[in-house]
């Protein structure tokens, strides 16, 4: 959908006064999942954006002030031009549209309003699905992606920091911009080492990144993953095994990067080379490293701030897409923390 007077033809229209709008859609046929069975969808953007909203036929009245107008109405634009485009609604993608939405106002001096004023949101497409920024914090992450080399997104679980980053991957590989997809986590977790699991090395290392497995798995085709892996395409690997290489034409993605040391940092990112990408993700509030350890993630972020050719993006809890429950469990340690520090960091 997008917004128009109520004189233009074949588009949306839109009649408003003071204290409601009435929006018209044109398309007939995506009205049932725009506004959700038993008119679920509606029912979210009310709670959420605190408006009333009435359907009736292909039209929604929604009465609000002014601000809460306005950003219901950009909700149902976001969703309405999904479904123009193809693709389902879930209960995510309509959480996703209300926080954009909600944001929109801080975004107008950023390149995701269209000329026609639908608010764009950035996307990743592959051959099994097409993911969209849920968040602007997800918009300006994805929009890095093409801009630099080097990208380096922290906080919290659940945001979408690895899922993005290998949903970019996979878009990459599909294209042909890059020839491989190299995923790689420091092998050190909640003070578990590889070399006291059971098996062989393989069997040893892929519950540990099962993590990334199952992102990949979600945007490409089965067997195009494992005939990747089998080729060396799409390789899966401790960062230990980054050593002495140099990584060129692919997307290089370092999962957990927390737990680095410093020289584990420093060795994994002068393995760039040309035609390639690298994306270092994970959670400052969740160093397993030993106690005294300076985290090589913590180092570089501050180290390379303002070194041309990289991009740092920071989440916070009001960027979680899991379960609304894992965004309050999130601000209940981060209130801790501060409360521990005295309100510092």
């Amino acid at each position: 959908m997008t917004v128009r007077p109520a004189a233009a033809a074949g588009e949306a229209s839109i009649a408003e006064n003071r204290s409601h709008i009435v929006v018209a859609f044109d398309d007939n046929r995506l009205i049932r999942d725009l506004f959700g069975e038993f008119d679920q969808n509606l029912a979210l953007i009310e709670q959420r954006l605190d408006v009333d909203a009435v359907a009736r036929g292909n039209q929604v009245t929604l009465r609000g002030s002014p601000d809460a107008l306005t950003r219901a109405r950009l909700a149902l634009d976001i969703l309405y031009g999904r479904l123009q485009s193809g693709h389902d609604i879930t209960a995510g993608d309509v959480d996703g549209a209300i926080r954009m939405a909600a944001a929109a106002e801080a975004q107008l001096n950023l390149p995701t309003l269209d000329p026609k004023g639908r608010l764009a949101m950035a996307q990743i497409a592959t051959r099994r699905r097409t993911v969209m920024a849920r968040t602007p914090t997800q918009d300006a992450y994805i929009r890095a992606f093409d801009r630099v080399e080097l990208t380096f997104s922290i906080g919290p679980a659940g945001t979408g920091k690895t899922y993005l980053a290998v949903a970019y991957a996979a878009a990459m590989l599909e294209r042909g911009a890059v020839d491989r997809i190299i995923l790689s986590r420091p092998a050190v977790e909640a003070g578990e080492r590889l070399g006291f699991l059971p098996g062989d090395m393989r069997e040893k290392v892929d519950p540990y990144l099962r993590p990334l497995y199952d992102a990949l798995y979600d945007m490409m085709p089965a067997d195009r993953i494992e005939r990747g892996l089998q080729s060396g395409i799409i390789e899966v690997a401790p960062l230990a095994f980054m050593r002495g290489r140099t990584l060129s034409n692919a997307v290089v993605i370092l999962d957990e990067a927390q737990n680095t040391s410093s020289i584990q940092m420093k060795m994994f990112l002068t393995r760039l080379g040309e035609n390639s990408h690298m994306i270092v993700t994970g959670d400052p509030s969740q160093i397993d490293l030993p106690p005294g350890q300076l985290s090589g993630l913590i180092e570089a972020i501050d180290l390379l701030r303002a070194v041309s050719g990289v991009a740092q993006v920071r989440f916070t809890a009001a960027d979680v897409v899991r379960h609304p429950l894992v965004a309050r469990i999130v601000e209940a340690y981060d209130a801790a923390d501060r409360s521990r520090t005295g309100g510092r960091g």
